[in-house]
């Protein structure tokens, strides 16, 4: 029997990746998978891809100092109405609100705060945990067309 969409069970999962730049390769691979069962658009795929990559490399640069030996946790539930992801560094934080705004006429040129940007760019929620070092995103399916 074929299980129809409104019925797919949510997936939920849980990986601890090292923290080097490529390790999340294959959870993406997985996770797309995971996003295409669950019938969500190519626009949804493009913008949640955006954000995990940037939320990743963040958590591995500024939170592990590329330190291999150091792990990212990557935590996300996909059901059928939103995927929320969870990705955790072993580093001391930082506050968000005092990364600048990289749209600014005198942070045009910097590279830092793009990541950021682009994470509340395409996801419904962006949250940090006190410390700093662990985001919390969310992205609610748009419906296609």
């Amino acid at each position: 029997m074929v299980q129809s969409m409104s019925s797919k069970t949510p997936i939920k999962r849980s990986v601890v990746l090292s923290s080097i730049p490529g390790a999340s390769a294959g959870l993406w691979s997985n996770l797309l998978s995971e996003l295409e069962c669950h019938g969500y658009t190519k626009d949804d795929i493009f913008a949640i891809h955006i954000a995990f990559e940037e939320a990743f490399i963040n958590a591995v640069s500024h939170g592990s100092n590329f330190e291999p030996d150091k792990t990212v946790k990557v935590e996300y539930v996909v059901d059928m109405d939103k995927i929320e992801l969870d990705l955790t560094d072993a580093g001391d934080g930082f506050n968000p609100s005092m990364v600048p705004d990289p749209r600014t006429e005198e942070n045009r040129y910097k590279t830092s705060g793009r990541g950021l940007f682009l994470m509340r760019s395409y996801m419904d929620t962006v949250e940090f945990n006190e410390k700093g070092n662990c985001v919390h995103m969310v992205r609610f399916k748009r419906q296609p067309g």
